[in-house]
C-alpha cells in the first residue's frame, strides 16, 4: 500500500487518490489514510467494493487543512480508539457536498453544503455521510487543543453544534478552508507559513466569537484576523471611489492610526495598496476578451478611478503602456494577456480570502 499518509506529513501539499488501486483494496487503503492523517475510526460503507476517494492535505506550521472527496459512508470513534491513541486535537469540518450528521457529547447536528461544525479527538464521535448520488466532500482543519487559549476546555461546549458561516469571520474562515488546497500549490515556503498563521488566527477568532471569549485571544491574533477582514473589505469595495483609509477605519471601528499600524510590515501604504489592486483589476478587464466592448473609461470607473488622466498616468507607470494600447494588443492577439501583466502580489490579501456578497 502506498504510504500516502506519511508522505502527506512530510510534503507541504500532497494529493492522493484511491483510484490508483484495484477496487477491492481501495476502502482498506482509505481507512488507513484517515487513521494516519486524522485519527483512527471504525467505518462502514455500503459500496466498499467500488469505493472512490481523493484527499489533498496541506501541512502548515500551526495547522493542517485537508479536503476529502469519497463514497458516502459512516464512521465512529470509540473509547477504545481514544485509549489507543488521542492526539488531543480539535477539528473544524466544513461541508462541501452532501449531508453530514455529527454526534458528540450529547450534541447532534446536520451539516448541509457550506455549514461548519467542531469535533474533537478526545470524546466518542459518530458521523454519517449520506448517500445523495454523488461523492461526499468536506474540508477538515486541525487545531491542537494546546494551541487554544480558552480555559477549562471551554471550546467543548461547541462540539457537534452548527457554527454559523454567514458572518464576517465565518465567511473568511470558510473561504480560507475551501480555497487553501488550490492556493497552497502556488505558494512558496514563506507564504505557506504566513497562510498557516493567518488560518490559525482566523479559526481562533471565529471560535472565540462563538464563546464570547475574544478577550482571551493574544493581541497578535486579533490584529491578524482584523487585517484579513480589512483586506477582504478593500477587495469587496474597490469600485467605490470614496474608498480610502478613513472610510476603511470607520467601517471597522478603529482609528486611522491603528489601520496604518496594521499595514506597517507591508511594502506599501493602505492607499498605495488600494491603487495597486484597482490597477490589477483594470488590467484584467482590459485584457479579457469577454469585456472587449467595455471602454477604457468604463473600466476605470468600474474600479473606482474618478479622473481618466490620473488613471492613465498610474496605469502607464505600472505597466509601461497606456490602457488603450493594452486593450488593442489583447484584442489583436486574441488572448486575455496584454503586455506587462502584473506580477503575483505578495503585499495584498491572502489567496482565497475574498468572499463575495458581504461588505
Amino acid at each position: 500500500m502506498p504510504d500516502a499518509a506519511e508522505a502527506a506529513r512530510e510534503e507541504p501539499v500532497l494529493t492522493v487518490s484511491a483510484d490508483i488501486l484495484p477496487p477491492p483494496e481501495r476502502f482498506s487503503w482509505w481507512n488507513e489514510l484517515v487513521r494516519r492523517l486524522v485519527v483512527p475510526v471504525s467505518t462502514a460503507c455500503e459500496h466498499a467494493d467500488r469505493f472512490r476517494g481523493t484527499a489533498t492535505a496541506v501541512t502548515l506550521p500551526d495547522t493542517q487543512v485537508a479536503t476529502f472527496s469519497f463514497t458516502p459512508m459512516s464512521a465512529g470513534r470509540t473509547l477504545a480508539h481514544i485509549r489507543a491513541h488521542d492526539p488531543e486535537d480539535y477539528y473544524l469540518v466544513l461541508a462541501r457536498v452532501g449531508l453530514i450528521t455529527l454526534q458528540q457529547r450529547r450534541n447532534h447536528c446536520v451539516l448541509e453544503t457550506g455549514d461548519m461544525a467542531l469535533f474533537d479527538t478526545s470524546h466518542p464521535l459518530t458521523c454519517e455521510f449520506r448517500d445523495h448520488g454523488r461523492l461526499s466532500e468536506l474540508v477538515l482543519m486541525r487545531l491542537p487543543r494546546a494551541a487554544l487559549p480558552f480555559p477549562g476546555h471551554r471550546a467543548d461546549r461547541l462540539l457537534a453544534t452548527g457554527l454559523p458561516t454567514p458572518t464576517v469571520s465565518g465567511s473568511l474562515l470558510a473561504h480560507f478552508m475551501a480555497g487553501l488546497p488550490a492556493d497552497a500549490s502556488l505558494c512558496g515556503p514563506a507564504e505557506l507559513r504566513r497562510l498557516g498563521s493567518v488560518g490559525h488566527d482566523l479559526a481562533l477568532t471565529f471560535l472565540a466569537g462563538r464563546l464570547d471569549a475574544l478577550d482571551t485571544l493574544p493581541a497578535e491574533t486579533r490584529h491578524s484576523a482584523l487585517l484579513v477582514r480589512v483586506d477582504a473589505f478593500i477587495d469587496r469595495n474597490l469600485g467605490d471611489p470614496d474608498l480610502r483609509p478613513a472610510t476603511i477605519a470607520a467601517h471597522h471601528h478603529i482609528s486611522v492610526r491603528l489601520l496604518h499600524q496594521l499595514f506597517r510590515d507591508r511594502p506599501e501604504t493602505v492607499a498605495a495598496g488600494i491603487r495597486r489592486r484597482r490597477l490589477e483589476r483594470c488590467h484584467a478587464d482590459l485584457t479579457d476578451p469577454r469585456l472587449r466592448d467595455r471602454t477604457v473609461h468604463e473600466t476605470a470607473t468600474r474600479w473606482g478611478f474618478r479622473h481618466p488622466s490620473d488613471f492613465s498616468r498610474a496605469f502607464r507607470t505600472a505597466y509601461g503602456a497606456s490602457p488603450s494600447d493594452v486593450k488593442r494588443t489583447a484584442r489583436r492577439e486574441g488572448t486575455g494577456a496584454g503586455p506587462h501583466p502584473p506580477p503575483p502580489s505578495r503585499a495584498g490579501p491572502m489567496p482565497g480570502l475574498r468572499p463575495a456578497g458581504w461588505s
